[in-house]
């Protein structure tokens, strides 16, 4: 957006924000393209520019939200939001206090996407695709896309903050279906990203056939045996779990809403060994969680959800921050401007522990290996999740490779079952859903970790 517009924002602002206990305007601005082939055949290819926003306003502790595809419409729909929040608030509105900042946030992009040709995307994407097809006859058919959006946000709000940030996502993602003889079904899967570099698409060759690979593999798995047994998550599953199964549980605006939830997550209590640490961090670099402000202008933090094995902290928009007197984290997050901002994750992750990752597998006399994430659910402290992969471990060491591994169990046992951590970890990118709002890009990430008594089924 330009400086003018910037102005107008701030100006709209000014005439308004008197009017209401709270103000807000986000304007999205965004060009992106996508391309993705099925099989054999280009299945899309997409160039979008757009223009969106939306404003929310709170007073006596009722909220509306209203959107707008061009700023002509803006004076119009401040005073539609302003009339349906008087409409709705009955109460007191509580809100955290924050600090007003101003500040524009670059993007350092090394190779922008936007100077690739999208002939020279297509060259690339179907070489990759071609790979997938070429890997093995029992690959049915594929999915590969690549796609990519720079975006400009801007958020000015009645407390006096004025904040532009830029955002490049660069995504690629690879599927292979593959068919046994009997009928079996398997799928493999990678996804690469980067912030700022169209490169991260570049010479993957690799990664690309590792999803064949892995489809294919597991055609000669058999069905595991169903029983409960020793687990060891490899870091993807493990990054997962964290992320499905306790992260949403540290959203405040769940525990807000939920008694039973607000006694089980009380701050200080013990949720597993003292090894065991869980951050929720945007701050680092390059990842799709990352921002150096929320959709609410806070700024993005590094946080402890678990330190030394004890619940610490809960991630905060400025209302459940308010309205639970704690302080207000940044993971207030939108997946677009034309969407109200909810409590969301980052980059979620279990820290390293102190365990080489050799010694992970040591005295388990028969156990499950499960590798990568296939699909799940999760329903308040129940979870289930299926393995991609799994493999035996039988005296200490990695077996024969096993199928239809899934995981299921309640989080808060499963917490106090983990009874090692490795030293080794690693992040990969994820889209999150929640509230309707999908995908919204975080990554998930941690160690090897190694969970004690974990309910396994079978097909």
């Amino acid at each position: 957006m330009s400086t003018a517009s910037t102005e107008q924002l701030k100006s709209a602002i000014a005439s308004y924000k008197n009017d209401v206990d709270y103000l807000e305007i986000r304007v999205e601005q965004s060009e992106s393209t996508g391309l993705s082939f099925r099989g054999k055949q280009l299945d899309g290819v997409d160039r979008s520019f757009s223009l969106g926003g939306g404003i929310r306003a709170c007073h006596q502790g009722g909220w509306s939200f209203v959107t707008f595809n061009g700023l002509k419409e803006l004076e119009s729909r401040i005073k539609e939001a302003i009339s349906q929040a008087k409409l709705v608030g009955k109460e007191e509105t509580q809100l955290a206090t924050a600090e007003p900042i101003e500040d524009f946030v670059p993007e350092k992009i090394k190779r922008d996407p936007r100077s690739v040709s999208l002939q020279d995307k297509r060259k690339l994407l179907e070489a990759y695709n071609q790979i997938l097809l070429d890997f093995d006859p029992r690959i049915q058919t594929t999915m590969a896309s690549i796609s990519d959006r720079f975006t400009t946000k801007t958020f000015v709000n009645s407390t006096g903050s004025c904040i532009v940030q830029e955002r490049l996502d660069v995504n690629g993602r690879f599927a292979a279906i593959a068919k046994g003889e009997d009928g079996i079904v398997r799928q493999g899967y990678e996804s690469v990203h980067s912030r700022n570099d169209f490169d991260v698409l570049v010479g993957i060759e690799d990664r690309v056939r590792g999803a064949a690979e892995r489809a294919v593999r597991q055609l000669e798995a058999k069905s595991v045996k169903g029983g409960q047994y020793t687990v060891v998550l490899d870091p993807y599953l493990a990054g997962v779990f964290i992320h499905e199964a306790f992260g949403h549980l540290s959203e405040a605006d769940f525990v807000y809403e939920n008694p039973k939830m607000q006694e089980l997550l009380t701050l200080g209590k013990p949720m597993g060994i003292e090894q065991l640490n869980v951050v929720d961090d945007a701050t680092m670099e390059n990842l799709p969680g990352s921002m150096k402000y929320d959709d609410e202008g806070i700024p993005g933090q590094r946080k402890y959800l678990i330190k030394n094995g004890v619940l610490t902290e809960r991630l905060h928009s400025l209302e459940t921050a308010g309205k639970m007197q704690e302080s207000p984290t940044g993971n207030a997050r939108a997946i677009r401007a034309n969407y109200p901002p909810i409590v969301r994750m980052t980059n979620t992750a279990i820290e390293p522990g102190d365990t080489p990752l050799e010694k992970m597998f040591e005295g388990i006399d028969e156990g499950v290996y499960a590798v990568r994430m296939l699909g799940g659910q999760t329903n308040g402290e129940m979870f289930t999740f299926a393995a991609a992969e799994g493999y035996m471990i039988r005296d200490g060491k990695i077996a024969e490779p096993v199928s239809d591994v899934t995981l299921s169990g309640n989080v808060f046992q499963t917490l106090q079952d983990i009874d090692a951590i490795s030293d080794d970890t690693l992040y990969t990118n994820g889209g999150c859903g929640k509230g309707g709002q999908m995908p919204l890009p975080v990554s998930v990430g941690g160690p090897h970790i190694r969970i004690k008594n974990v309910v396994v089924g079978g097909r």
